[in-house]
């Protein structure tokens, strides 16, 4: 016998140094799969971010440029309509714009203006620092300009909108359209009757700008411009506030994604380190009983033929050790079955006072041969609840077992049914003990697999310690609850509730 218990020590030892060994790679498998769980969590937010900065810096941008063409398209349309009645004839037309525009500078001539504010307005530029203004004669000569205008070509470009830089100055948006010649005029110059006038276009991407030659009635051409300046610096402001502030939000990102991936692995460490607790334990409960049986037969082969008598209580401890390993087996599959999804079609109504009422029965002689006072108080009414009428019965059946263990002599269990919330329609069945009681730290504990208050009680009277680990799956599965409550030296009570009773 202490050859075979030896056996099994030394193969104990010899595990436990590759188990450590186990541990330490576990470990470092789950930082790997952390590290690359967070590594996608910031590539796929990094990329959301990025993206959707760059949408919205393209669409702020789209929408600034749409309105600054909107404001220089506005500003020309109102020179134009300003300027088309006042315009000179084409015979003089230089000796005139002198007059007109008296904040212009004719071309070929010395420029030295210094309009006052209402002369400014005449021509409807007021902000002399931002916009310049360009006048065309009929066949694109240019006839005047403002003096702060960039050194541009004095050749007519009649494109509708430019875009201009000189060297490394600032940008322009520059818009063109067509200045006719007024009613009156055109009557002069066609000698008949006078035709309708063409309104300003402001429709963008018009053709206002065919050759002259097609449009008698044109007086000539008139482009304003717009410094972008500012809409240049408040782009490269955007543009550094993208550029500092993209990382950093990828750094808070990347922060980020490793907490969320440890929340996330938490999950599952958690339930790794249960599956190896529970073959831990598993192992740890079938080694005592292999053990023993061991023991019992190298002891019974050792015996000779005259001590053949002797062979009924060794028979008897093999008989005792393998049905533990047979309940034990059984306790373990019922645990794997319950923990799948229970088929509905094997609920049907349970009578919860017949099955009490056969548990208590069934139950009392144990109860009489521990010395232990069992009773059950059912109402008169009979209540049925929806489930598996063998689960239910062996859900009960743990904790009137649970109890009758852990109270001693001359104790009481008792099991109740009754109504705990009428309104709530709710019913209860209690297992109450007088027992040892349970201490507050290990109530939350008492449902685990293998999980003993006692270890040598629970093996003394052949416990495995599943039973009330069975209990909550079955209540689980049957979408109820299951608590205790205890106080150490007075004893347990354990509430079994059920939802939508029917009573008959």
């Amino acid at each position: 016998m202490m050859r075979a218990v030896g056996r099994l020590a030394a193969n104990q030892n010899a595990l436990k140094r590759p188990a450590i060994r186990h541990k330490t790679e576990t470990q470092r498998l789950f930082r790997r799969s952390r590290l690359w769980l967070a590594l996608w969590y910031a590539l796929v937010m990094g990329g959301i971010l990025s993206l959707s900065a760059l949408v919205m810096y393209r669409g702020l941008m789209q929408s600034r440029w749409g309105a600054l063409e909107q404001e220089i398209e506005a500003t020309a349309g109102t020179l134009h309509d300003s300027l088309e009645p006042m315009l000179p004839t084409a015979a003089a037309p230089a000796a005139a714009l002198q007059q007109i525009f008296p904040d212009l500078c004719l071309a070929n001539q010395p420029c030295e203006v210094s309009p006052t504010l209402i002369e400014r307005h005449t021509t409807g530029v007021s902000d002399r620092t931002t916009y310049y203004v360009r006048l065309f004669d009929h066949d694109g000569n240019l006839l005047a300009f403002s003096y702060n205008q960039p050194a541009l070509s004095e050749a007519l470009d009649p494109a509708l909108w430019q875009t201009l830089q000189v060297g490394d100055g600032p940008r322009y948006q520059q818009f063109t359209t067509v200045l006719h010649n007024a009613p009156h005029q055109q009557g002069q110059q066609q000698g008949q009757q006078q035709a309708p006038r063409p309104a300003h276009r402001h429709a963008r991407g018009e053709a206002l700008h065919t050759h002259p030659a097609t449009h008698p009635a044109s007086w000539g051409y008139l482009q304003v411009g717009r410094t972008l300046a500012g809409f240049d610096a408040e782009t490269q402001r955007i543009r550094w506030a993208i550029a500092l502030g993209l990382p950093l939000a990828l750094g808070l990102v990347g922060i980020s994604s490793w907490g969320l991936s440890g929340l996330a692995m938490q999950p599952i460490y958690r339930s790794y380190q249960q599956q190896q607790q529970f073959t831990a334990n598993a192992a740890h409960e079938l080694r005592s009983p292999l053990a023993n049986l061991l023991a019992t037969v190298e002891a019974t082969l050792r015996l000779s033929p005259d001590q053949q008598q002797d062979i009924a209580p060794s028979l008897q401890t093999i008989e005792r050790q393998g049905r533990r390993l047979s309940q034990l087996i059984t306790d373990l599959l019922l645990l794997t079955s319950l923990e799948q999804a229970a088929s509905p079609s094997l609920f049907k109504p349970c009578c919860l006072n017949d099955l009490i009422a056969d548990l208590t029965e069934e139950y009392q002689e144990l109860a009489t041969l521990a010395d232990i006072d069992l009773t059950c108080q059912l109402p008169t009414a009979e209540v049925y609840v929806w489930g598996n009428e063998s689960q239910l019965y062996r859900l009960v059946a743990n904790l009137i077992d649970n109890g009758i263990r852990y109270t001693g002599a001359r104790g009481a269990v008792t099991i109740k049914l009754h109504e705990l919330e009428q309104r709530d329609r709710t019913v209860a069945v209690t297992v109450q003990d007088t027992g040892i009681g349970i201490p507050a730290p290990e109530q939350a504990r008492i449902f685990e697999r293998f999980y003993r208050l006692d270890s040598g009680r629970d093996r003394k009277t052949g416990g495995t310690g599943l039973g009330l680990a069975i209990a909550q799956e079955i209540i689980r599965s049957h979408k109820g609850s299951l608590t205790v409550k205890s106080i150490v030296g007075q004893g347990s009570l354990f509430t079994v509730q059920f939802s939508n009773p029917r009573y008959c």
